[in-house]
């Protein structure tokens, strides 16, 4: 056998649950879990008392015209944004959450109809990052999604989920210019934007634009 991996936990990663409770459930769910773990000097630790934030998991896309060389942005308000210095409404990309039976390519391809407006015309894996592993088991699988942003705009969102999504499409360079100005404030369009502009002329060469 090889050299174990500098990297994945001690050499021998054991986790023993001693108690786990539901506090809260309703549309999300918070759980308190009482836990040791093992130490990387081998010893188990004393016991750790953690509460956990269950929302399930979800799938971002950023949606992109290698032809116009335009990106279609989102902007809604969010709760968690409330007392955030720009404001409750921010500049985002096309997500949603994964249901039962769903794919994230799935639910990309039906949050780019219901939250855009836009046909799906091919995909791009980006990756798969957790939001917030201190508190929350939450994963988002990331892509760019390749659209049509010719009259790409308007307001949209379900009525009954109480969304209002205003859609407009921005070119490259405007788009890298929120970015660094930190009008784009939330992960995943961080991430997805930084990503297109290491990997865009790769990107455009795949769909035969270069």
């Amino acid at each position: 056998m090889g050299e174990r991996s500098e990297w994945g936990g001690p050499a021998q990663p054991t986790v023993q649950l001693l108690e786990r409770q539901v506090c809260y459930e309703g549309f999300f769910r918070i759980e308190r879990y009482r836990l040791r773990h093992r130490l990387y000097d081998g010893a188990m630790s004393a016991p750790l008392v953690r509460e956990l934030f269950e929302r399930g998991h979800a799938a971002a896309v950023l949606p992109y015209d290698p032809v116009l060389d335009r990106i279609v942005l989102l902007e809604q308000f969010r709760i968690g944004a409330l007392t955030a210095p720009g404001g409750a409404w921010l500049l985002e990309i096309v997500a949603g959450m994964i249901e039962p039976g769903e794919t994230a390519e799935d639910v990309v391809r039906r949050e780019l109809q219901e939250e855009a407006g836009c046909t799906l015309l091919g995909l791009e894996p980006i990756c798969e990052y957790m939001v917030s592993p201190g508190g929350t088991s939450e994963r988002i699988s990331l892509f760019c999604g390749r659209v049509d942003a010719r009259g790409v705009g308007g307001i949209h969102g379900l009525a009954e989920e109480g969304e209002d999504i205003k859609v407009a499409s921005v070119g490259f360079d405007e788009a890298v210019a929120l970015l660094h100005a930190g009008r784009l404030d939330s992960a995943s369009p961080i991430i997805a934007l930084q990503w297109l502009l290491l990997n865009r002329d790769r990107l455009r060469q795949r769909w035969g634009l270069e």
